[in-house]
């Protein structure tokens, strides 16, 4: 007797869909005996690509229903961007398996034939820059306050349209995101510690599953890789402490020093002006217990009023 097919739901994003057909290659691997289907899943997120993400409710506008989409059993798996997976639990589900991380900083891209810049200095003044995250708004603003920073939707290929015909002056957008697609090019910068700390789980995929597939949580462990796994948990649990949304102005860094894990965080108000940073360090398999360490020492400097919009 055949088995069923591995379902895999995801977003029908040209970004979305290469995860969706990466973690599909991978499963052929381990699994060869498993077929691989995708379904394509229609996000709140997806839906709007005019309001600003954080006026859609921040919390798992590009996750609920291709989440919705394994619970109802119309697929197997899903494949996130993990920093769009909110960090509260969601019943009947488990995060089964988080495969080896991307690039984790952010990337400025400038028009096409644009004079490369070696820093965010090298903009020129009041210049308008896209981008739809509160998180890289504040850290810009913090360091550039004269920027003009405009929202900016829609998938990877409308945004460098938008920038090509000159609508900004530069996009900063996930570097990642640009890896997977085949768009390395069109990095002109790469932003990173201390200027510019990343979401939490940037560059990483997580895949879940219903807990009660163990079949399927035994093959996806064998895509796991125990660092970015390591790394994303201590991420997570910070922003699940902080009681912050995916896109709250929370930056974060993480780095396997020997044997231990470093985490790095800082969270901005929303205008910039105000940056709290905490750092700490613990063995990996303490990567929970670190998040909520250095979110504690974040929120005993008043972090909950900074994440608050004024």
């Amino acid at each position: 007797m055949s088995l069923p097919p591995i379902r895999i739901a995801s977003r029908a994003s040209a970004l979305a869909l290469w995860q969706a057909h990466h973690v599909a290659d991978l499963l052929r691997r381990v699994a060869p005996e498993r077929a691989v289907e995708i379904l394509h899943v229609s996000t709140a997120g997806d839906r709007n690509q005019v309001v600003a993400l954080s006026s859609l409710g921040g919390f798992g506008v590009f996750t609920r229903e291709v989440q919705k989409a394994v619970l109802e059993e119309q697929a197997d798996l899903a494949v996130h961007s993990l920093k769009d997976l909110p960090t509260e639990p969601t019943p009947g589900l488990v995060l089964a398996a988080v495969p080896e991380r991307e690039i984790v900083a952010d990337a400025v891209v400038l028009p096409q034939g644009a004079t490369p810049i070696g820093g965010l200095a090298d903009l020129p003044p009041n210049a308008r820059v896209g981008t739809g995250s509160l998180r890289r708004r504040a850290q810009l603003l913090h360091v550039r306050p004269d920027l003009e920073l405009a929202e900016v939707r829609g998938n990877v290929d409308t945004r460098l349209r938008k920038l090509d015909s000159g609508e900004y002056a530069a996009l900063v957008l996930a570097g990642a995101g640009l890896v997977r697609l085949g768009l390395s090019a069109r990095i002109s910068l790469r932003l990173g510690p201390p200027t510019m700390l990343a979401a939490v789980g940037q560059g990483a995929l997580g895949l879940e599953c219903r807990a009660a597939d163990t079949g399927l949580q035994q093959i996806l462990s064998l895509l796991n890789d125990r660092t970015a796994e390591a790394r994303v948990k201590a991420e997570r649990s910070l922003l699940f402490t902080l009681r912050a949304g995916c896109h709250a102005p929370v930056g974060v860094d993480t780095q396997i020093e020997g044997d231990a894990l470093r985490l790095e965080a800082v969270v901005l108000s929303h205008d910039g002006v105000q940056r709290i940073h905490a750092t700490g360090s613990a063995a990996a398999a303490e990567a929970v217990q670190l998040g909520q360490t250095v979110a504690q020492t974040l929120l005993a400097q008043g972090a909950q009023q900074l994440m608050s919009p004024s």
